[in-house]
């Protein structure tokens, strides 16, 4: 697609809603007292940066945030981070989980969020809806998928990405035809004979610009587009998710189309996830570049000092604003906003999630 096509599209009748997810379990403790997108990543952002980052860069300025678990600190980030001038109509607002006179219950899935806040989605001029997830690494240009979108006359367009067997098993698989068009969906496959049929056509790895070999499954990124008409019909129900409910019973009477994605892309739903993300950041060529500034990942801005380093020895490490290293070692590492290393310390293959407030004198000596 050329760059005249995606400076065409139209990114002023998209709204866009980033789910804030559950109560992120498998990331605990790091949600035990945060929702999951405000859980730190690489130092000085929060997970929910990424997303939202990413609508920004892709001109759409209307983003709404669904959320229900420990909204306190992202609310704070929110807050503090994304303003708008009042002439441009831009907007970043959280959405909470709120009881009403007709429904009392708290989000049961994806669909369930996006459907009790329809009543807030209406109040707004609109032709696609967006929805994206709030616990993901990665950097897109939503204008591709929105001119792919356009371009096919799809009712709802899945974002995919293609994956090995071994990550296949945890994803929802999609199999498609020709065209592009989604003609089966299947959640986790873990039967062997089911997943062996899911398997992409390798003659079409050329079409669709994917540089991988080998053996690959298109796996959805919990990235959607819906057209206005379709995503009201489609929540006139009570399913409670996407990807388990709604999707796959879109298949059979929706154009529902795949866009094939090709660049990095992490869940970080787990403890693992979250490490081996993080880590990779301090490589000399991380997967994921958050110096490429023609798409920057924005965040709140702090105002700390720089960080001030006594004698530590550094390599492969991301250092955050306001730090004081004394003389330690520190390798493979990333130290997090106000932290405080002292002499003797050895930090290798460790993640600081940093402070919100330095110690004061008083409690030092206390």
């Amino acid at each position: 697609m050329s760059n005249i096509g995606r400076q065409s599209v139209n990114t002023s009748n998209v709204l866009s809603v980033i789910m804030g997810g559950g109560q992120g379990k498998r990331l605990f403790p790091l949600t035990k007292e945060r929702a999951k997108p405000a859980v730190p990543l690489a130092g000085k952002y929060r997970l929910v940066d990424i997303p939202i980052s990413n609508c920004i860069n892709s001109d759409l300025r209307r983003v709404y945030l669904l959320t229900q678990f420990n909204s306190a600190s992202l609310h704070r980030h929110i807050s503090q981070s994304y303003k708008f001038d009042h002439f441009s109509g831009g907007f970043v607002e959280m959405l909470a989980a709120e009881q009403t006179f007709s429904d009392t219950s708290w989000y049961q899935g994806t669909a369930d969020a996006v459907r009790k806040n329809m009543i807030h989605f209406r109040n707004h001029d609109w032709d696609h809806l967006l929805i994206l997830s709030g616990d993901q690494l990665y950097r897109m240009n939503f204008r591709d998928i929105l001119t792919q979108h356009r371009e096919t006359g799809a009712d709802i367009t899945i974002s995919t990405i293609p994956v090995g067997r071994r990550e296949a098993s945890s994803l929802g698989i999609m199999q498609i035809n020709a065209e592009r068009r989604i003609t089966r969906f299947v959640e986790k496959p873990a039967d062997r004979a089911v997943l062996d049929s899911l398997r992409l056509d390798p003659g079409w790895y050329e079409k669709l610009a994917i540089q991988g070999k080998g053996e690959l499954f298109l796996a959805s990124m919990g990235i959607y587009i819906f057209n206005r008409d379709v995503i009201f019909k489609l929540l006139d129900n009570t399913l409670p998710d996407f990807g388990k409910d709604i999707i796959p019973n879109a298949i059979s009477n929706y154009r529902v189309f795949s866009f094939v994605f090709q660049g990095y892309w992490e869940d970080i739903g787990t403890i693992r996830a979250f490490f081996e993300a993080n880590l990779d950041v301090t490589n000399e060529l991380p997967r994921f570049n958050f110096f490429d500034m023609s798409a920057p990942i924005f965040s709140r801005p702090r105002f700390l000092p720089g960080s001030k380093i006594n004698g530590a020895r550094i390599d492969h490490a991301v250092i955050s604003d306001g730090c004081i290293l004394n003389q330690s070692v520190i390798t493979h590492s990333i130290v997090g906003l106000r932290s405080l290393v002292g002499p003797g310390t050895v930090l290798n293959r460790a993640i600081l999630l940093g402070c919100d407030y330095y110690e004061s004198y008083q409690s030092i000596v206390a």
